[in-house]
């Protein structure tokens, strides 16, 4: 890998083009690394053309990535006996996908796909982790938007995104998506309303102060969500939103290792490729 500069942040760029980016979240103390790649063969030359292995090619570079930033730092010296194990990735019956080392259970993954783009995210520390991305064309005049987000929500979001109503419902659902996805359950157990999003109040100005670098945000849950994670009531969940370029990215954090842990047990019986 080479190192490159790009929007301020030190990246890493892959021998085959893949650009590593990260940032960081609070709750998470460490950080989140992200990369994409189209699932065609001219991202990844003599690889397979499916999704299931162009997100397997993204997981192993992004996790060779994280390896290889906690040996400079010298942290988590317990990674390089993990090298020699084989990555695989599987998923519990919600859908949620894991990824193992061998036998062991690795950092938190998510995934999102935008047109042939394909998304991958993996966590720095032991947070549980979402990724989503979505752009204004699924959310043009007509949608029921407010079936999805609350009034003061979209206000919020209305500024960030100059006044595109389109943009803006983007910008919310790629949010309330993440949350979603790093709960473990998708909109199967959480309905968008449920799902709150506010300004940060971890930084100055807000989301808008900071819309260079991504606006962040806090999320609560109530309703149903409230009930199937009671946790919710007591820890922050994080989220920051990365504009792309006819898209949002948002990556969210909740750091619930106690749960996630019972989790994987779980999975093992009916984890799938």
């Amino acid at each position: 890998m080479t190192r490159v500069e790009r929007m301020g942040a030190t990246v890493a760029q892959d021998r085959q083009g893949v650009i590593v980016q990260a940032v960081r979240l609070v709750p998470c103390g460490g950080a989140v690394f992200y990369a994409s790649a189209r699932g065609n063969s001219a991202s990844f030359p003599g690889c397979a053309t499916s999704r299931t292995e162009t997100r397997r090619r993204l997981v192993t570079i992004l996790w060779e990535h994280l390896r290889a930033t906690e040996r400079l730092l010298g942290g988590h010296p317990h990674l390089s006996n993990r090298v020699t194990r084989p990555i695989r990735i599987v998923h519990d019956m919600l859908g949620r996908p894991h990824l193992l080392l061998g036998e062991h259970p690795g950092p938190a993954i998510s995934f999102s796909t935008a047109g042939e783009e394909d998304w991958a995210a993996l966590c720095g520390d032991e947070s549980d982790i979402g990724i989503d991305v979505a752009g204004s064309a699924e959310f043009q005049e007509g949608y029921p938007v407010h079936r999805v987000v609350h009034a003061p929500e979209l206000q919020t979001a209305l500024e960030l995104a100059g006044g595109d109503s389109a943009r803006a419902a983007a910008l919310l659902w790629s949010v309330k998506e993440a949350v979603a996805k790093a709960l473990g359950c998708g909109f199967h157990l959480a309905d968008p309303r449920d799902i709150h999003v506010s300004p940060s109040a971890g930084e100055e100005g807000g989301p808008l102060r900071h819309a260079q670098d991504g606006p962040a945000f806090s999320v609560r849950l109530t309703g149903k969500a409230l009930v199937r994670f009671p946790m919710a009531d007591r820890r922050t969940i994080a989220v920051r939103s990365l504009p792309q370029a006819e898209t949002w990215l948002s990556i969210a954090a909740v750091n619930w290792r106690q749960r996630r842990d019972a989790e994987l047990n779980f999975c093992e019986a009916g984890q799938r490729d």
